[in-house]
């Protein structure tokens, strides 16, 4: 196994958080339980590489590509991902490395080369399938959810389910964070009725006007977002949706939000 790819800091989180394996009741056990570390570095390797599951270089990884896309399966089903951002976004708030006042969202387009849920004709590249990643991050560009949708539907759609996404964030004294108090949008989110649902949840929108002139100054907090994208779609997999089963590349955008929050607290601590 590469050492690289599941460093001691990731794997002492993700471990405690994984389904115990099942006992095998047989005389004969057969082959060995390929390790669940071993297997994350198998899926991590899918993930910055790109490459197809089939193609993961077993002599090199540890693990084949096949083992990794089921062990990836299990682990989905079991809610490790969810689990294990909302951990890393508590140790965060406990470093005072966040910043829920205000939250800024947006969503970007991925071509899909397979059909499957969530999938649709994309308006931005001739109609070709594809899907849309919508993320709502804090101040500093922290991934705080995303969600995963079909590539004909309206950012506008996903606008009160982001907050909603964002798991209750322990790591201070007192009651959790889960709600923004103010939310930064472009002009594609100019709906007054979903100012107003906004408003009554109690949140803030501060949202761009269509029609008006260009320098509102909201750019200079909704940067962070684009910046969040970009570290996004380092991981080669996520620029492109291979995935036909939309739960699978779900978790792999929750883990790698993790990552990037990992990442975070990694620059703090050197």
């Amino acid at each position: 196994m590469r050492d690289d790819l599941v460093p001691d800091d990731l794997w002492g989180r993700v471990a405690p958080l994984l389904p115990p394996a099942l006992e095998r009741r047989h005389r004969y056990l057969g082959r060995l339980r390929v390790p669940d570390r071993t297997v994350l570095a198998g899926v991590l390797y899918v993930l910055r590489t790109g490459v197809a599951w089939r193609d993961v270089p077993a002599e090199t990884v540890g693990c084949s590509g096949v083992t990794a896309w089921r062990r990836l399966r299990d682990w989905t089903e079991a809610g490790v991902w969810p689990r294990l951002h909302a951990a890393l976004l508590a140790e965060l708030r406990r470093a005072e490395l966040l910043d829920l006042d205000d939250c800024a969202v947006d969503g970007s387009h991925v071509r899909a080369l397979k059909r499957g849920d969530h999938v649709g004709p994309s308006p931005v590249d001739r109609a070709r399938p594809g899907s849309k990643h919508h993320l709502i991050v804090d101040r500093y560009g922290t991934p705080l959810a995303v969600t995963l949708t079909g590539g004909n539907r309206h950012d506008i759609t996903q606008l009160l389910p982001l907050p909603d996404a964002i798991p209750p964030i322990w790591g201070l004294r007192g009651r959790p964070r889960s709600k923004p108090r103010r939310m930064y949008a472009d002009r594609g989110y100019d709906f007054d009725t979903y100012r107003r649902l906004l408003w009554k949840r109690g949140v803030k929108p501060v949202i761009a006007r269509r029609g008006l002139p260009h320098g509102s100054g909201l750019g200079k907090v909704r940067w962070v977002v684009e910046r969040a994208f970009a570290w996004l779609h380092q991981f080669k997999r996520l620029r492109i949706r291979y995935e036909r089963r939309a739960d699978l590349h779900q978790g792999l955008l929750e883990l790698v939000c993790s990552l990037i929050c990992l990442r975070r607290l990694r620059m703090h601590a050197g």
